[in-house]
């Protein structure tokens, strides 16, 4: 009896092993950028509003985690727009530049992307992305540029910022968001914007006359702020 149970042990403790075995291999089969150097490569697909995946020189395909900022998860509010912006920047097949900064507990790629312009920050400045204050030494030549942008999209109400109590991710990732009223069902405030609150006509209303931007776009819209009919308004 004793022997089946000392077997018992070691099968167990294999198995573990080898469990562990395999994690750490597929975060390896990530290949690694150097750390603070430049790689130039094409958007494959994005994953979600700071992440995405792209193909190197040498044709290897690399996950990368945008550096210091942190977008809305899917199922949270702003993060199917937060996606879709990210989409429209980076579309499949665009050539970027990416420096990487770290690499995280996933074995992904974490850096800061250029199209021309820094795309993390882009995504700040319009309110499609958080600053990531937990991980901001990761940028230290551009944290100064990225609170200035979270602060001006912030006081003009872009993107996440439009929202009446908008939750940081990693506090949603948490729990800890307080349920709040969508704008929409506040007294006031048109039900075909529902995630910020903008009057119904009349009187007839242009984008310059309202501050957020970029806003989710449902029903009637009676102020015609989604001319292209692609769901989001104001998107300039």
């Amino acid at each position: 009896m004793k022997l089946l149970i000392d077997r018992g042990i070691k099968t167990s403790f294999l198995m573990v092993v080898l469990c562990l075995t395999v994690v750490v291999s597929v975060a390896r089969s990530q290949p690694r950028a150097p750390i603070n150097q430049a790689i130039d490569a094409r958007v494959i697909s994005v994953g979600d509003g700071d992440t995405l995946n792209v193909r190197n020189a040498s044709g290897q395909s690399v996950t990368v985690r945008l550096a210091c900022i942190d977008a809305p998860e899917r199922n949270q509010p702003g993060g199917q727009e937060s996606a879709r912006r990210l989409s429209e920047l980076l579309s499949r097949g665009t050539a970027v530049k990416v420096v990487a900064v770290d690499k995280d507990r996933y074995g992904r790629t974490v850096g800061v992307v250029f199209r021309g312009r820094n795309i993390n920050q882009q995504l700040v400045q319009e309110g499609q992305a958080w600053v990531y204050e937990e991980y901001l030494n990761n940028c230290p030549s551009s944290a100064s540029d990225l609170r200035q942008a979270q602060n001006a999209a912030r006081q003009q109400g872009r993107g996440l910022w439009a929202q009446a109590n908008p939750c940081a991710p990693w506090d949603y990732r948490k729990g800890q968001c307080a349920p709040a009223s969508p704008p929409a069902q506040q007294a006031g405030c048109d039900s075909s914007y529902p995630d910020v609150c903008i009057p119904p006509a009349p009187p007839d209303l242009n984008c310059g006359d309202v501050p957020h931007r970029r806003f989710r776009v449902v029903g009637p819209d009676p102020h015609g702020f989604d001319r292209d009919k692609d769901g989001i308004g104001c998107e300039r």
